[in-house]
């Protein structure tokens, strides 16, 4: 049986020998000095395809797919285990030091824009896209950008943390956190029952902010949980999921900032939409290969 922790009268941090210990902190600033790279495109995203990164990146590839050649954006791999997100230019831009963090540089001056949610409503208001226009749909869209912004820490920081990455599993915590995911997907479930798309019949900027999350865990993607969390009991949930995986911005998307995986499922940089074709080279030699 685990010991019963008993919390002193004033908190003190403790070496705990996870995954993440050597980049959490109570304190929040820069730890060094670091320049940030710009490339040659007015919006600058600073990132990694982590499912809160993937948001961004595959609403700047639906943008270009929908013809708005303004969106064409650099993206530089922001490795947060060598605490690149608390160099001085990257805190600048997100004080909370988290990824991603978007600047546009195409305003006087440049806007910064940080919290995923954020900069997913700051592009669909840029370029006047991906947000329904109706005052009703637009509510309940934004219900549903709001709703995965705030049930995401339970299924990252809290499932994902104690199921996956915590160097002790301990019973409570995980079923607390299992409880809530399995609520959470049963919402889900229930609303795509009887909408095509969280907002309605239109895809939009809830369903880009929710996939990279419920999305790839119902496929199996996330902390190695499809087993344990039973994710294919909730058809709704595979249906929505599914059909968006195959969107061609989804699949280009996933790849920007990934530095994992099969080599040809990753574009650690993204500057132009030519640099997605040398990862399709990379595929086709690996199965010439096999």
């Amino acid at each position: 049986m685990n010991d019963i922790y008993q919390p002193p009268s004033v908190w003190q941090p403790a070496e705990n020998g996870g995954k993440f210990a050597s980049i959490n902190r109570p304190t929040a600033g820069a730890t060094h000095d670091k320049e940030l790279p710009r490339g040659q495109h007015p919006l600058q995203l600073y990132s990694l395809a982590t499912p809160n990164g993937v948001k961004v990146t595959v609403m700047l590839e639906e943008l270009l797919a929908l013809g708005h050649r303004d969106a064409e954006y650099d993206a530089w791999l922001i490795n947060i285990e060598n605490g690149d997100q608390f160099g001085s230019d990257f805190v600048e831009i997100n004080p909370n030091s988290k990824i991603p963090a978007l600047l546009d540089t195409s305003t006087q001056p440049a806007q910064r824009v940080f919290e995923s949610g954020a900069i997913l409503l700051y592009l669909a208001e840029k370029f006047d896209a991906l947000l329904p226009e109706t005052p009703a749909q637009r509510t309940e869209c934004l219900n549903w950008l709001f709703w995965q912004m705030g049930s995401a820490p339970f299924l990252g920081g809290g499932f994902g943390h104690f199921y996956a990455y915590a160097p002790e599993k301990y019973r409570y915590p995980i079923d607390r956190y299992s409880m809530e995911v399995k609520r959470q997907l049963d919402v889900l479930d229930r609303h795509l029952a009887n909408n095509t798309y969280l907002a309605g019949e239109a895809y939009s900027i809830a369903d880009i902010c929710t996939w990279p999350w419920y999305g790839a865990l119902a496929l199996g993607r996330l902390y190695d949980a499809a087993e344990f969390l039973q994710v294919k009991a909730y058809r709704h949930v595979q249906r929505w999921a599914q059909a968006i995986d195959q969107r061609p911005a989804v699949k280009r998307g996933r790849m920007v900032n990934r530095a994992w995986g099969h080599p040809s499922e990753q574009l650690h940089e993204r500057h132009d939409a030519r640099d997605f074709e040398q990862c399709t080279q990379d595929k086709l030699i690996d199965k010439r290969t096999v």
